[in-house]
Order: structure tokens, then C-alpha cells, then sequence
């Protein structure tokens, strides 16, 4: 059995400053962000948020059978915590390189980040940081203070990342 690590933030305490200069960053080379709530929820653009998920899960230690499009689509989309504003994607020439996706739980009070992933050309610039900026942001404008997230305790990139943003242990939740 897996002892996933819990990790939380308060975005109270999150200081956006120091990881502008990330989002700066991968502007200057040609990234642009947005998001599904701006380019539109359509069925060509779910196909891409799941190719690219699907993608980005597959370094995930024990990740197992990706879901099928429908199952993704059933299980991840068409869900009351959805949100397409909170799903924030990094494009170079319009191709859809990373993404983060924060689903809003009111019922449990809290944010979830579902997935931060970037493919594997664009990794160790720090466009997984720009993007939770973004996806942080998103949370607090949604008058959320502490979104959650979990990892495999193999997955140390993905910790070392959110405990960088200064996610700590969620314990006794």
C-alpha cells in the first residue's frame, strides 16, 4: 500500500513575487498561458487537455492504465468540481505543452490540484512553477485559502516542486 504524500498550502501566506519571475521567464521564450475557460470548453480542446494529461501521468510512479478519453472525460470533466477557469495551460506556437488543472471542492471547503504536468522537452525551466502561480491565483480569486494536493513518494520532482511553493505536510484530513 502507498503512503501518498499530503501536502497543502495556505495562499494567505503565498508570496506571488517570488515566482513571477518564473511566468516572466517562460514568456520572454515564447510561452503563452490561458486557460479552457478562455480558449473554450469544446470537444476538440477536452481531446487535448487529455492527450496532454495523458502524457504528462505517464512518469507518475505506479500510475498504472491512464483512464480512456470517455472514462477522463466522466471521471475528470463532466464533474461539479470542474472548473475550466482552473485549468491553466502553457502553449509554445500554439502547441499545448503544460498544464495545471484545480478543481473546486465547496462541499469539503477546500481546492484540489488534479494534476501539474509538462512535457518532457519543456521540463527544467520552471514552467511547472509558472504554472501553479497561475493555478494558485486561480484558487485564491475563487475565495479558496488552501488547495491540496497528493503525490506518489516516488514522485520527489513533483514534492520538491510544491513544497518550493511552500505546500507543507496535510496532516489528519
Amino acid at each position: 500500500m502507498v503512503d501518498w504524500v499530503r501536502l497543502e498550502l495556505d495562499v494567505d501566506q503565498f508570496d506571488d513575487a517570488a515566482f513571477e519571475p518564473y511566468l516572466e521567464r517562460a514568456q520572454e521564450s515564447g510561452i503563452t498561458f490561458t486557460t479552457l475557460a478562455e480558449l473554450g470548453d469544446t470537444a476538440e480542446h477536452r481531446r487535448a487537455l487529455y492527450d496532454l494529461n495523458r502524457t504528462c501521468s505517464a512518469d507518475i510512479p505506479e500510475r498504472g492504465e491512464f483512464y480512456t478519453y470517455d472514462e477522463y472525460v466522466a471521471q475528470r470533466i463532466e464533474v461539479p468540481s470542474f472548473e475550466t477557469a482552473g485549468v491553466v495551460l502553457a502553449l509554445h506556437g500554439g502547441r499545448w505543452v503544460g498544464m495545471s488543472g484545480t478543481s473546486l471542492h465547496p462541499d469539503k471547503g477546500h481546492a484540489f490540484s488534479e494534476m501539474t504536468g509538462v512535457l518532457a522537452p519543456y521540463r527544467g525551466q520552471g514552467l511547472s512553477l509558472a504554472l501553479k502561480l497561475l493555478a494558485i491565483r486561480f484558487v485564491r480569486s475563487s475565495g479558496y485559502r488552501r488547495p491540496a494536493t497528493f503525490h506518489h513518494p516516488r514522485n520527489a520532482s513533483a514534492i520538491a516542486m510544491n513544497r518550493r511553493l511552500g505546500f507543507v505536510d496535510r496532516l489528519g484530513r
